[in-house]
Protein backbone atom coordinates (compact mmCIF):
# COMPACT_ATOMS: atom_id res chain seq x y z
CA UNK A 1 0.00 0.00 0.00
CA UNK A 2 2.79 2.38 0.90
CA UNK A 3 4.57 1.62 -2.39
CA UNK A 4 1.38 2.27 -4.33
CA UNK A 5 0.88 5.54 -2.50
CA UNK A 6 4.42 6.66 -3.35
CA UNK A 7 3.92 5.64 -6.97
CA UNK A 8 0.65 7.59 -7.13
CA UNK A 9 2.32 10.62 -5.58
CA UNK A 10 5.10 10.33 -8.13
CA UNK A 11 2.68 10.25 -11.03
CA UNK A 12 0.80 13.22 -9.57
CA UNK A 13 4.02 15.20 -9.17
CA UNK A 14 5.05 14.35 -12.72
CA UNK A 15 1.65 15.43 -14.04
CA UNK A 16 1.77 18.70 -12.13
CA UNK A 17 5.31 19.35 -13.38
CA UNK A 18 4.18 18.70 -16.96
CA UNK A 19 1.20 21.05 -16.60
CA UNK A 20 3.42 23.72 -15.02
CA UNK A 21 5.94 23.42 -17.84
CA UNK A 22 3.18 23.61 -20.47
CA UNK A 23 1.70 26.70 -18.80
CA UNK A 24 5.11 28.37 -18.66
CA UNK A 25 5.76 27.61 -22.34
CA UNK A 26 2.39 29.03 -23.33
CA UNK A 27 2.97 32.09 -21.15
CA UNK A 28 6.39 32.61 -22.72
CA UNK A 29 4.93 32.19 -26.22
CA UNK A 30 2.25 34.75 -25.40
CA UNK A 31 4.88 37.21 -24.15
CA UNK A 32 7.01 36.66 -27.25
CA UNK A 33 4.00 37.23 -29.50
CA UNK A 34 3.15 40.44 -27.59
CA UNK A 35 6.71 41.69 -28.17
CA UNK A 36 6.57 40.71 -31.86
CA UNK A 37 3.23 42.48 -32.24
CA UNK A 38 4.62 45.62 -30.59
CA UNK A 39 7.68 45.52 -32.88
CA UNK A 40 5.37 45.18 -35.89
CA UNK A 41 3.32 48.17 -34.75
CA UNK A 42 6.39 50.25 -33.93
CA UNK A 43 8.28 49.49 -37.14
CA UNK A 44 5.44 50.55 -39.44
CA UNK A 45 4.65 54.02 -38.03
CA UNK A 46 8.27 54.94 -37.33
CA UNK A 47 9.24 54.04 -40.91
CA UNK A 48 6.23 55.92 -42.30
CA UNK A 49 6.99 59.01 -40.21
CA UNK A 50 10.65 58.95 -41.27
CA UNK A 51 9.79 58.57 -44.96
CA UNK A 52 7.17 61.32 -44.65
CA UNK A 53 9.73 63.70 -43.18
CA UNK A 54 12.23 62.80 -45.89
CA UNK A 55 9.65 63.37 -48.61
CA UNK A 56 8.71 66.72 -47.08
CA UNK A 57 12.36 67.73 -46.90
CA UNK A 58 12.91 66.79 -50.57
CA UNK A 59 9.90 68.87 -51.62
CA UNK A 60 10.81 71.64 -49.16
CA UNK A 61 7.26 71.43 -47.83
CA UNK A 62 5.60 69.91 -44.78
CA UNK A 63 1.92 70.61 -45.32
CA UNK A 64 -0.69 70.58 -42.58
CA UNK A 65 -2.02 67.28 -43.98
CA UNK A 66 1.41 65.67 -43.85
CA UNK A 67 2.03 66.90 -40.31
CA UNK A 68 -1.34 65.44 -39.23
CA UNK A 69 -0.35 62.18 -40.91
CA UNK A 70 3.00 62.09 -39.12
CA UNK A 71 1.24 62.83 -35.83
CA UNK A 72 -1.09 59.89 -36.51
CA UNK A 73 1.90 57.60 -37.08
CA UNK A 74 3.67 58.71 -33.92
CA UNK A 75 0.43 58.18 -32.02
CA UNK A 76 0.28 54.62 -33.38
CA UNK A 77 3.82 54.05 -32.12
CA UNK A 78 2.80 55.28 -28.66
CA UNK A 79 -0.15 52.87 -28.70
CA UNK A 80 2.22 49.98 -29.44
CA UNK A 81 4.29 50.84 -26.38
CA UNK A 82 1.14 51.15 -24.25
CA UNK A 83 -0.08 47.77 -25.50
CA UNK A 84 3.24 46.15 -24.61
CA UNK A 85 3.32 47.49 -21.07
CA UNK A 86 -0.37 47.63 -20.17
CA UNK A 87 -3.06 45.25 -18.99
CA UNK A 88 -6.12 43.98 -20.86
CA UNK A 89 -7.56 47.47 -21.07
CA UNK A 90 -4.58 48.48 -23.21
CA UNK A 91 -4.73 45.73 -25.83
CA UNK A 92 -5.43 46.42 -29.53
CA UNK A 93 -8.95 45.07 -29.10
CA UNK A 94 -9.86 47.43 -26.27
CA UNK A 95 -12.11 50.30 -27.41
CA UNK A 96 -11.64 53.80 -26.07
CA UNK A 97 -14.14 56.59 -25.59
CA UNK A 98 -14.65 59.33 -28.14
CA UNK A 99 -15.84 59.91 -31.68
CA UNK A 100 -13.94 59.92 -34.95
CA UNK A 101 -14.83 61.49 -38.31
CA UNK A 102 -14.12 58.69 -40.76
CA UNK A 103 -13.56 60.73 -43.93
CA UNK A 104 -10.85 62.80 -42.24
CA UNK A 105 -9.32 59.69 -40.71
CA UNK A 106 -9.07 58.00 -44.12
CA UNK A 107 -7.54 61.13 -45.66
CA UNK A 108 -4.89 61.25 -42.92
CA UNK A 109 -4.23 57.49 -43.14
CA UNK A 110 -3.75 57.66 -46.91
CA UNK A 111 -1.50 60.71 -46.58
CA UNK A 112 0.55 58.85 -43.95
CA UNK A 113 0.90 55.94 -46.40
CA UNK A 114 2.04 57.93 -49.45
CA UNK A 115 5.75 58.05 -48.62
CA UNK A 116 5.87 54.29 -47.96
CA UNK A 117 3.81 53.65 -51.11
CA UNK A 118 6.24 55.74 -53.16
CA UNK A 119 9.11 53.75 -51.65
CA UNK A 120 7.44 50.52 -52.85
CA UNK A 121 6.51 52.05 -56.24
CA UNK A 122 2.80 51.86 -55.38
CA UNK A 123 0.04 54.37 -56.12
CA UNK A 124 -2.79 55.05 -53.66
CA UNK A 125 -6.22 56.36 -54.59
CA UNK A 126 -8.84 57.49 -52.05
CA UNK A 127 -12.59 57.75 -52.62
CA UNK A 128 -15.15 58.74 -49.97
CA UNK A 129 -18.93 58.66 -50.50
CA UNK A 130 -21.72 59.65 -48.15
CA UNK A 131 -20.83 62.95 -46.54
CA UNK A 132 -19.55 63.46 -43.02
CA UNK A 133 -19.82 60.39 -40.77
CA UNK A 134 -18.82 59.69 -37.17
CA UNK A 135 -18.04 56.39 -35.48
CA UNK A 136 -17.58 55.83 -31.76
CA UNK A 137 -14.01 55.13 -30.77
CA UNK A 138 -10.55 56.59 -30.42
CA UNK A 139 -9.05 58.16 -33.54
CA UNK A 140 -5.61 56.65 -32.97
CA UNK A 141 -6.95 53.14 -32.38
CA UNK A 142 -9.19 53.24 -35.47
CA UNK A 143 -6.35 54.79 -37.44
CA UNK A 144 -4.19 51.86 -36.34
CA UNK A 145 -6.67 49.46 -37.93
CA UNK A 146 -6.97 51.40 -41.20
CA UNK A 147 -3.23 51.93 -41.54
CA UNK A 148 -2.58 48.22 -41.04
CA UNK A 149 -4.93 47.41 -43.91
CA UNK A 150 -3.26 49.96 -46.19
CA UNK A 151 0.23 48.85 -45.15
CA UNK A 152 -0.68 45.24 -45.90
CA UNK A 153 -1.87 46.25 -49.38
CA UNK A 154 1.23 48.37 -50.08
CA UNK A 155 3.78 45.83 -48.85
CA UNK A 156 2.19 42.57 -49.99
CA UNK A 157 -0.13 43.62 -52.82
CA UNK A 158 1.49 46.43 -54.76
CA UNK A 159 0.30 48.00 -57.98
CA UNK A 160 -2.61 50.37 -57.49
CA UNK A 161 -4.06 50.45 -53.97
CA UNK A 162 -7.60 51.76 -53.79
CA UNK A 163 -9.08 52.94 -50.50
CA UNK A 164 -12.83 53.44 -50.64
CA UNK A 165 -15.08 54.56 -47.83
CA UNK A 166 -18.80 55.16 -47.65
CA UNK A 167 -21.54 55.72 -45.10
CA UNK A 168 -25.28 55.19 -45.30
CA UNK A 169 -25.95 56.85 -41.94
CA UNK A 170 -26.16 53.60 -39.94
CA UNK A 171 -22.87 51.95 -40.89
CA UNK A 172 -19.48 52.81 -42.34
CA UNK A 173 -17.74 50.55 -44.86
CA UNK A 174 -14.04 50.88 -45.70
CA UNK A 175 -12.55 48.83 -48.53
CA UNK A 176 -8.85 48.45 -49.36
CA UNK A 177 -8.04 46.75 -52.67
CA UNK A 178 -4.56 46.08 -54.04
CA UNK A 179 -3.10 44.82 -57.32
CA UNK A 180 -1.26 41.79 -56.02
CA UNK A 181 -1.85 38.05 -56.15
CA UNK A 182 -4.48 38.05 -53.40
CA UNK A 183 -4.44 36.76 -49.82
CA UNK A 184 -2.55 33.49 -49.20
CA UNK A 185 -5.37 32.31 -46.91
CA UNK A 186 -8.78 33.52 -45.67
CA UNK A 187 -8.72 36.40 -43.18
CA UNK A 188 -9.80 34.23 -40.19
CA UNK A 189 -6.98 31.76 -40.90
CA UNK A 190 -4.35 34.52 -41.28
CA UNK A 191 -5.44 36.20 -38.04
CA UNK A 192 -5.54 32.85 -36.22
CA UNK A 193 -1.98 32.04 -37.32
CA UNK A 194 -0.79 35.50 -36.24
CA UNK A 195 -2.44 35.23 -32.80
CA UNK A 196 -0.82 31.83 -32.35
CA UNK A 197 2.59 33.28 -33.24
CA UNK A 198 2.91 31.21 -36.43
CA UNK A 199 4.55 33.59 -38.89
CA UNK A 200 4.50 37.37 -39.28
CA UNK A 201 2.04 37.53 -42.19
CA UNK A 202 -1.38 38.49 -40.89
CA UNK A 203 -0.22 40.17 -37.68
CA UNK A 204 -1.46 43.58 -38.82
CA UNK A 205 -4.75 42.03 -39.99
CA UNK A 206 -5.19 40.35 -36.61
CA UNK A 207 -4.79 43.70 -34.87
CA UNK A 208 -7.22 45.38 -37.27
CA UNK A 209 -9.76 42.57 -36.77
CA UNK A 210 -9.51 42.88 -32.98
CA UNK A 211 -10.03 46.64 -33.14
CA UNK A 212 -13.02 46.23 -35.46
CA UNK A 213 -14.63 43.63 -33.18
CA UNK A 214 -14.10 45.79 -30.10
CA UNK A 215 -15.94 48.64 -31.83
CA UNK A 216 -18.90 46.49 -32.85
CA UNK A 217 -17.66 45.96 -36.40
CA UNK A 218 -15.84 43.30 -38.39
CA UNK A 219 -13.00 42.73 -40.83
CA UNK A 220 -13.51 40.41 -43.81
CA UNK A 221 -12.34 39.79 -47.34
CA UNK A 222 -14.57 40.25 -50.38
CA UNK A 223 -14.45 39.03 -53.99
CA UNK A 224 -12.22 41.12 -56.24
CA UNK A 225 -11.28 41.14 -59.90
CA UNK A 226 -7.68 41.80 -58.90
CA UNK A 227 -5.57 41.32 -55.80
CA UNK A 228 -6.93 41.28 -52.27
CA UNK A 229 -9.99 43.24 -51.18
CA UNK A 230 -10.35 43.78 -47.43
CA UNK A 231 -13.53 45.25 -45.94
CA UNK A 232 -13.73 46.97 -42.56
CA UNK A 233 -17.28 47.64 -41.36
CA UNK A 234 -18.12 49.82 -38.35
CA UNK A 235 -21.43 51.05 -36.92
CA UNK A 236 -21.98 54.78 -37.29
CA UNK A 237 -22.35 56.84 -34.13
CA UNK A 238 -25.92 56.95 -32.78
CA UNK A 239 -27.81 59.88 -34.18
CA UNK A 240 -25.77 60.18 -37.35
CA UNK A 241 -27.85 61.74 -40.14
CA UNK A 242 -28.60 59.49 -43.09
CA UNK A 243 -26.91 60.66 -46.28
CA UNK A 244 -28.33 60.19 -49.75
Amino acid sequence: MIGAAFAGAGWLAAGLAFLFGLTMRRSQAARMEAVARACHELRGPITAARLGLQLGARNAELSAARLRAIDLELGRAALALDDLGGGPERTPGAPMDGECEVGELLADAVEASRASASHHDVEIELTWTGGRSLVCGNRLRLGQAVRNLIANAVEHGGGMVEVRGRSDGSAVRIEVTDGGAGLPAPVPELTRRARAGRGSRGRGLAIAAAIAAAHGGRLASAPSERGARLVLELPAAVGEPRHA
